[in-house]
């Protein structure tokens, strides 16, 4: 077992974070903003715990991307609860990081956003 310090690993609700405000150099989130019941809330805590100057950085499904990515959500992931409206788009998700972080990078690749942010 690795003995690493500066990792601790947390479950808990990301719309309601049991951490400190800017706890965090960097926030990482794959694939789990489309699924989030409470996006807005998401967004504000991961603001919320990023120190300032720390990166935010991940990906998650933007609609609107690919077609058939966006029939796959619609009739079975989110029939299965495995995805939860409502959905960025990727001028949607740039919008929005832009206006949250001081330089926000938004890529899509086929159904998926890809984002890196400095607060």
């Amino acid at each position: 077992m690795l003995g690493l310090s500066n990792i601790k690993f947390l479950q808990g609700d990301v719309g309601a974070l049991p951490i400190e405000d800017g706890s965090f150099d960097i926030v990482l989130s794959l694939n789990g903003f489309h699924a989030f019941p409470d996006k807005e809330a998401a967004y504000r805590e991961t603001y919320r715990v990023l120190k300032p100057g720390g990166t935010f950085c991940g990906c998650f499904y933007v609609q609107g991307g690919h077609k058939r990515t966006d029939w796959f959500i619609r009739h079975l992931y989110q029939l299965k609860g495995f995805f939860t409206p409502p959905y960025e788009t990727e001028q949607s998700l740039r919008a929005r990081l832009s206006a949250l972080y001081k330089e926000a990078e938004v890529t899509a690749v086929e159904g998926i956003g890809c984002f890196c942010c400095k607060k």
